[in-house]
């Protein structure tokens, strides 16, 4: 006699026909939900259905409670207890340009903040942190949990892959969201996001909630619902957690790509770079000294002093890398002009971005190579004088087919005008 298949407590098809008409999911039929589709008692087709009557409907808080602490069960919990420091993580949710990760762990590091960054990989428009470290000779991102441990007592600050053991359940949901067109609904992003964050066992969290033309929110609105959603869920789950809005309607800085972006955090680390670039690593490490309870100092001078440079170049090396060594230069290069005389109003950080991914710096599908020396050098911002010739862009890539593809944005991506444009602050609010 074949085995009869067990019984499972609910319809799958209930659910989404529930949620599809804006009711309320239960605690236990939500469980069941991530539990099932894991197991594979939830088709592909049907998990889809139910993910786009969510981005339709939405959740309410408790639905996205419940959604988040089900992905976080599904996998192992980490603790950094022992530590013998306060241990403070921080997530962006991703823009054009935005290397702060780099700079800003080290710094951390060097004022007796740990620092467990688990990061991702780029996709579309949007850069990877992982993507841009190994442009870094020898570089690994991928750590065992013990190695990443040891890396984190050893140097006080570690950026590396999350392991295949932390919130399984979300990994399998966001492939199928990244397919579906089920990637942007606040719900969604904010218990995909905290699922990760949670189990990795962090003292406190600093978000950075972008919001323009280069983030996946483009209204602040939406970037504050979003904010307001994760601080809600890293509170509730006993994580001290503080957002901070800020603009992504201009690339950060002047690099877009992956080498060039270590390039200009090395920089940074030497006290040098970009002011929009030093402003935001400075008052995302306030944010997490204070968290750590070290609200009276100062990360400034650590930047001066090469104190957090000591620390990038022994995080470095610990993950197997040279910080010493050169970094991909493309073959490649074109300046793109202005063709006229104007103030800038606008620099599009979305048009770069996909002109950066287009050059071949980011990937259209997960597990498409990159290339490291391809990108975009950003040489004016929104208030700028330029001439017509003056340079705006500089493009490189590997590859001379890419070229055109990129340079067709770039020309469409700085607007000129008579006036000086209103001033946008880069941080534009915070939520605690």
């Amino acid at each position: 006699m074949s085995e009869r298949a067990p019984v499972e407590p609910y319809d799958v098809v209930d659910l989404i026909t529930q949620k599809r008409f804006a009711r309320q999911l239960s605690r236990p039929e939500i469980e069941w939900l991530v539990d099932a589709y894991v197991r594979g008692a939830v088709a592909p087709e049907q998990m889809s259905a139910l993910l786009m009557a969510v981005v339709i409907q939405g959740m309410e808080r408790g639905e996205i409670q419940a959604l988040t602490a089900a992905m976080i069960a599904s996998g192992e919990r980490m603790s950094f207890a022992g530590m013998g420091r306060p241990t403070i993580d921080k997530h962006s949710t991703g823009g054009v340009g935005d290397k702060i990760t780099l700079p800003l762990v080290p710094l951390m590091a060097s004022l007796g903040v740990a620092v467990p960054q688990l990061s991702g990989r780029g996709l579309g428009h949007t850069g990877g942190t992982l993507d841009k470290l190994e442009s870094i000779p020898g570089w690994r991102a991928l750590l065992s949990n013990e190695e990443m441990e040891r890396v984190l007592r050893e140097v006080g600050g570690v950026i590396c892959a999350a392991g295949s053991g932390l919130a399984p359940a979300d990994r399998a949901m966001y492939a199928l969201r990244d397919v579906t067109g089920t990637v942007a609904s606040v719900p969604l992003i904010a218990s995909s996001i905290m699922s990760k964050k949670i189990a990795e066992g962090a003292d406190g969290l600093v978000l950075d909630v972008k919001f323009g033309s280069g983030a996946f929110l483009a209204s602040m609105e939406d970037a504050r619902e979003l904010a307001e959603t994760m601080v809600r869920l890293g509170q509730d789950s006993g994580m001290r957690t503080v957002a901070l809005l800020t603009d992504m309607d201009t690339p950060l800085g002047r690099a877009v790509g992956n080498a060039n972006e270590v390039r200009e955090s090395v920089e940074v680390l030497a006290g040098g770079g970009p002011r929009d670039v030093v402003e935001l690593t400075l008052g995302l490490a306030r944010t997490m000294l204070e968290l750590a309870g070290f609200e009276d100092v100062d990360p400034e001078p650590a930047l001066a002093n090469g104190a957090a440079m000591d620390a990038w170049q022994r995080m470095i090396r610990a993950q197997g890398g040279d910080p010493d060594a050169p970094l991909p230069v493309a073959r490649e290069t074109e300046t793109v002009r202005a063709a006229a005389d104007g103030i800038v109003q606008r620099v599009d950080a979305r048009d770069v971005g996909v002109a950066a991914w287009r050059l071949g710096a980011g990937r259209a599908r997960p597990g498409d190579a990159v290339d490291h020396a391809a990108g975009v050098e950003v040489l004016v911002k929104p208030g700028d004088r330029v001439r017509a010739g003056d340079p705006l862009f500089v493009a490189a890539c590997d590859n001379p087919a890419r070229m055109e593809r990129g340079l067709s944005l770039l020309a469409e991506a700085v607007e000129l005008g008579a006036e000086q444009p209103p001033h946008r602050p880069l941080i534009a609010g915070r939520v605690a």
